[in-house]
């Protein structure tokens, strides 16, 4: 694709916390039209639209997509919905930015990288810790020779019970595993350079569903890569909420020559303590100074990075870091992660050829 002169008519789907990052960091682009705000709550899309200067408003993505002045958007819906939306969206011609997962199942991923190749589009999963500040050092690191070859990650990925309780409105509807798990599967698989042979996965529930919640409190697996290299993921949704933080992220990478140990949750960089808390959570000190930030009026921060690049590459016509491919193989090992949960035993990752 050549580079484009005329800014990009732009929409996001979905007026959520996530989809207002996307809001906030494409605003103020000035590579990006922002033409529009899709949200089946036309409430909480106007409120959002009136806050950002935003023109069009639609309560579903279907009318949206018959607006011409679109042409590219961001599916930032709750997981559940984002195979549906984001496969109408590139069958319609528009250039595809998909929040994790891609998809929930590995054949609706098929499906939307399909119909990206068909109808020329370009489609990037926002697995944003590709940008954050450790995780690129590590995989540079990793890439030059520095830390030699890496033998085992433990990464733990894991919110309070807070977020499925109150902080999203639709924890009951989907698991902690799809929640975050395709952070820590994609993060690995990028590190590791290296494909997933086999999973093992444990799950156990109670504490939630005794709050009236019918999810998962928590998984564990085990990730066997084709070269030999293990990763160790957890993710939980029961912290509790007095930690410090909403979410609790560690990793420990072992390689040959060196280790890494990352804290991106209570390195203590920022705290505050008032009366106030961010967003009604309780004992939160722990700021945030690198996810999503705003500066002098600016989003920033990798959170904003991942999104911004996207958009990057719609003007400079290259493509993106993060492909439907990486979208898959994270939906792919999850799906595994799932089997092995309900069967107990190790079950190996279906790869599909695409």
């Amino acid at each position: 694709m050549a580079q484009r002169t005329n800014p990009i008519g732009y929409c996001v789907v979905g007026a959520g916390i996530w989809g207002s990052l996307h809001v906030s960091t494409l605003a103020r682009d000035p590579h990006v039209n922002l033409v529009a705000i899709c949200d089946l709550d036309g409430e909480k899309a106007r409120a959002v639209a009136q806050q950002c200067g935003i023109p069009k408003v639609y309560t579903s993505h279907e009318e949206m997509l018959q607006d011409p002045e679109i042409e590219a958007v961001s599916v930032a819906t709750p997981d559940f919905a984002h195979g549906a939306v984001s496969l109408a969206v590139v069958e319609a011609g528009r250039h595809l930015l998909v929040e994790k997962p891609m998809a929930t199942t590995s054949e609706e991923c098929l499906a939307v990288i399909d119909a990206a190749k068909r109808t020329g589009v370009t489609l990037m999963v926002d697995m944003h810790n590709r940008w954050n500040p450790p995780f690129v050092n590590t995989h540079e690191s990793l890439r030059s020779g520095e830390l030699g070859e890496v033998r085992h990650i433990y990464f733990r990925l894991s919110d309070s019970i807070y977020v499925p309780l109150s902080y999203i409105s639709w924890g009951a509807k989907t698991t902690v595993l799809w929640f975050l798990g395709p952070h820590a599967v994609d993060t690995v698989r990028w590190l590791f350079d290296d494909e997933v042979r086999e999973v093992y996965c444990v799950r156990r529930e109670g504490t939630l569903q005794a709050l009236g919640m019918d999810t998962p409190d928590f998984y564990t697996a085990i990730l066997q890569f084709e070269r030999g290299g293990v990763a160790t993921i957890e993710h939980s949704w029961i912290e509790s909420p007095h930690t410090g933080n909403i979410f609790d992220l560690k990793c420990t990478l072992q390689a040959t020559k060196g280790t890494v140990f990352v804290d991106a949750s209570h390195s203590r960089y920022f705290e505050k303590y008032t009366e106030q808390t961010p967003m009604g959570y309780p004992h939160h000190p722990f700021q945030d100074a690198v996810l999503m930030p705003v500066i002098h009026g600016r989003q920033v921060g990798f959170g904003a990075e991942s999104i911004r690049y996207f958009a990057d590459c719609l003007w400079e016509g290259r493509k993106p870091l993060v492909t439907g491919v990486d979208g898959l193989r994270a939906t792919e090992i999850l799906e595994a992660a799932n089997k092995s949960a309900d069967t107990g035993a190790p079950v190996q990752v279906e790869r599909h050829a695409v």
